[in-house]
């Protein structure tokens, strides 16, 4: 096995699948890369069992095809440290030793037989297919994500949620404290829904934003496949019923508050320094045209408070939020005024963006309230 290549080419190639690869691998050989040399492309694979990266480059000078297995550690550090020039990568097939050779010098890295590498899941016979916009998966994902659990017990909730409808396409994510909702227009002949892990979301996400064409995405009840450009993204899916979010989502908020995102976003980190550090609870005065927040830790006497100006149809209102979930929510909000949507103290806050023209997609942002003790 003998190539050529650029040594940022391969670097870029190895430091995005290599994204896959974990700290502590269930079997040896998952600390490597897998080489595949054929047809004058390298095609270059890490997994961890759970999610597989696959990506791919057109070299040079090509003498022999193989596969090995590369130490993905050693061959990223080695790679680190030269600039863009030139490389030739040779396999011996016998003691599978990688040389990396460049103008003025050669290293030595020992590679192992890329036989034993796990194989790729198969679909089933009845997967299902389809072609997403590429914008609306990056939205989907983006939007979504950082309301995803960390919950052993109810995995379900550890990825997003992806309806597909033959009109729109629905993403959620939930932690059961907050949820969001992002439903674009996307025309599909399939309905189908999946969930979709955070890792090879997260991964899913870079990845995405080098790509301009349609993804092309299968999937069955157990795995499911995005095909891009460069890179074929593999891993398996959270199986179980996904919690019915839409009956959580209050319908009848007769209290609304328009508000500058940024002036309340950063109110609310100024007013957090002072809650309690185990509650974070910060409390919302809304009457007339201003907001109140308030917050207080009487354990070490510290307190604060700011009025904010803001747009309000309602009745006066008091309700408690954890201050770390409110920020995230709006630092998760990208236009300048958002629109919050309350029904009284015991019931979900509803969040959403204030767009200046009609969008072809919809973000909705729910947040419990926390209780306030008087």
């Amino acid at each position: 096995m003998k190539f050529s290549v650029s040594s940022s080419a391969l670097l870029s190639l190895l430091a995005t699948t290599g994204k896959v690869i974990s700290n502590k691998n269930q079997l040896p050989i998952l600390d490597y890369f897998l080489f595949e040399l054929r047809d004058g492309r390298l095609k270059v694979t890490a997994s961890d069992l759970e999610t597989t990266l696959i990506g791919s480059i057109e070299v040079d000078n090509i003498e022999q095809e193989g596969v090995i297995a590369a130490p993905a550690r050693l061959m990223l550090d080695s790679l680190k440290e030269f600039p863009e020039m030139p490389l030739t990568i040779e396999v011996n097939d016998s003691t599978w030793e990688i040389k990396i050779c460049w103008n003025s010098g050669v290293s030595s890295i020992p590679g192992v037989s890329g036989m034993s590498y796990p194989a790729l899941p198969a679909l089933a016979e009845d997967k299902k297919e389809i072609e997403f916009d590429v914008d609306t998966l990056v939205a989907g994902i983006n939007k979504t994500i950082f309301a995803t659990a960390d919950d052993e017990l109810r995995p379900v909730m550890n990825g997003v949620f992806i309806n597909i409808q033959p009109e729109a396409t629905t993403f959620v994510g939930t932690d059961a404290h907050k949820l969001v909702r992002y439903t674009a227009e996307a025309q599909s002949e399939v309905a189908a829904s999946f969930i979709l892990p955070k890792k090879p979301a997260n991964l899913l996400k870079s990845v995405l934003l080098k790509e301009d064409d349609a993804i092309k995405v299968s999937f069955d009840n157990k795995n499911v496949i995005f095909e891009l450009t460069s890179h074929t993204l593999v891993c398996r899916l959270i199986e179980g019923n996904y919690p019915n979010y839409n009956a959580v989502i209050p319908t009848a908020n007769p209290n609304k508050v328009l508000i500058d995102r940024i002036e309340l976003l950063n109110g609310i980190k100024r007013v957090a320094v002072c809650s309690n550090q185990a509650t974070n609870l910060i409390r919302m005065d809304v009457a007339g045209n201003t907001v109140n927040l308030t917050a207080q830790d009487l354990d070490f006497s510290v307190s604060a408070k700011e009025s904010l100006s803001c747009s309000y149809d309602g009745e006066p209102i008091t309700i408690g939020f954890k201050s770390t979930f409110l920020v995230e929510i709006l630092a998760n909000t990208e236009t300048p005024t958002v629109q919050i949507d309350l029904a009284d103290s015991t019931r979900a806050g509803v969040f959403k963006p204030v767009y200046d023209d009609k969008q072809n997609s919809d973000t909705l942002m729910l947040l419990m309230p926390m209780m306030i003790n008087a």
